[in-house]
């Protein structure tokens, strides 16, 4: 059969071009955002600051970032997912740029919170703009790539803020403010790129879980509906529990290598042991964005428990694991990382998009990473008061008691409504661009 004009037209590669479009979009924005880390022990010394008055920005913004994730939301679905994935882009340029000009510490707080306020509006965009360009049982692996962006962002933005610093002389002005060249330059190709795509679903793609026909457009009355869906539940609890282990070991685990676990390692060492935990997490991203996609509603729910049960018994028994040396409490940290970071990529990804479908897409991905923020602040107090009570040991046998529940959790994924086992559509080879 020869295939129409219109079929060669939806064949080409071009969904996955868009999506690497958005991979570096991401990436952008977590160069205006995470450079504040390099910046930091400059700004102590000039300015004269402790530790815990400069922590306040951290503090301050991410609350900031956690309220934009919820209230930019239902903004994000009103307005589409490029003006709003553009929009973010750009302010967080300017006040990125901004934060290079400020005088003092108050200003920086207020300037860093505006910049992740505005960059809170940048994934909900692409979590709406991504299922136009695949259909249903693709979603899953192209939330994954699209996950990437974090990973890798916050290791580039560190990078190049360090090059910056390198190459300006410790100038926190440049180090705050460069990165902004960079974003707008990312914004622009971003433009030109997605500027041809509408805003239409896929054609013939079929409705997602948890919608009851078709998926017809934004209402700002319909949104206590959300809170009505227990597969929104589900999710919100998933990501208070996922978010805490990652911010968890994000913050902790240097500290926990060279002090604890293994003696007094050189900090460089024990920074060199952490890295697993992000590097199999990649892996681990991409493994279930590829599995996930091909499994039946009954499947999935039964793969994300195994799965947190088994990430429960790594956290038992990681305390144990400094028996044997360095390379296995670095092989198990490596399996924490691969176990924790698939499911962790679907949260505010593939299940946000099936709860209600795209037109509450953003709203949905708001709330579940609002959620998960919130557990992000407790990672670093609260679990400091753990290990100051009873060491790392009580720090993770907390974590793996809060992921056994979580496996309990996850089988009621999908529960409901007689379509427990239903197995989602196979992969169109046809995918719109």
């Amino acid at each position: 059969m020869v295939s129409s004009d219109s079929d060669r037209t939806v064949t080409r590669p071009r969904p996955w071009l868009s999506l690497g479009v958005l991979v570096f979009a991401y990436i952008g924005i977590y160069l205006c955002r995470k450079n504040l880390s390099v910046a930091v022990p400059i700004l102590q010394e000039e300015w004269g600051l402790s530790k815990e008055r400069i922590g306040l920005v951290a503090s301050i913004s991410t609350i900031a970032y956690a309220v934009g994730k919820v209230l930019m939301g239902p903004v994000i679905d009103r307005l589409g997912g490029r003006r709003a994935l553009l929009g973010s882009m750009v302010l967080v340029a300017f006040f990125g740029a901004l934060g290079g000009f400020v005088p003092g510490l108050t200003a920086l707080t207020v300037v860093y919170s505006a910049n992740r306020f505005a960059g809170s509006a940048s994934w909900g965009g692409m979590v709406k703009i991504v299922p136009e360009w695949f259909q249903q049982a693709r979603w899953p692996l192209a939330f994954a790539i699209l996950s990437l962006s974090f990973v890798f962002g916050g290791a580039l933005a560190v990078a190049f803020a360090g090059l910056v610093a390198k190459v300006s002389h410790d100038n926190w002005r440049l180090i705050l403010g460069a990165p902004s060249l960079v974003l707008l330059l990312l914004a622009l190709g971003t433009w030109l790129m997605l500027r041809r795509s509408g805003e239409a679903a896929p054609p013939n793609s079929p409705s997602p879980e948890g919608v009851v026909g078709k998926d017809s457009g934004f209402n700002w009355r319909q949104i206590p509906e959300l809170f009505r869906v227990r597969q929104l539940h589900v999710i919100c609890a998933l990501s208070f529990t996922l978010t805490f282990l990652r911010e968890t070991f994000n913050f902790w685990t240097v500290d926990y290598l060279k002090t604890e676990a293994l003696g007094d390692l050189p900090t460089w060492k024990a920074a060199l042991l952490s890295t697993p935990f992000d590097t199999f997490g990649v892996l681990g991203i991409l493994a279930m964005g590829w599995l996930y996609g091909r499994l039946s509603h009954k499947g999935r729910r039964w793969v994300l428990f195994w799965i947190l049960l088994v990430l429960s018994l790594l956290l038992f028994a990681l305390p144990l694991a400094t028996r044997h040396g360095l390379w296995a409490v670095a092989t198990v940290i490596g399996l924490v990382g691969f176990l924790a970071y698939g499911p962790y990529s679907l949260l505010a990804g593939v299940l946000a998009v099936e709860v209600r479908g795209r037109s509450y897409a953003a709203t949905v991905a708001g709330l579940v990473d609002g959620t998960g923020y919130g557990a992000g602040v407790l990672a670093g107090g609260y679990f400091g008061h753990l290990v100051s009570r009873g060491g790392y040991a009580l720090g993770f046998q907390t974590i793996a008691v809060l992921m056994l529940i979580s496996a309990v959790m996850a089988l009621f994924l999908y529960s409901g409504g007689g379509d427990g086992n239903t197995t989602p559509p196979a992969p169109d080879e046809h995918a719109s661009d």
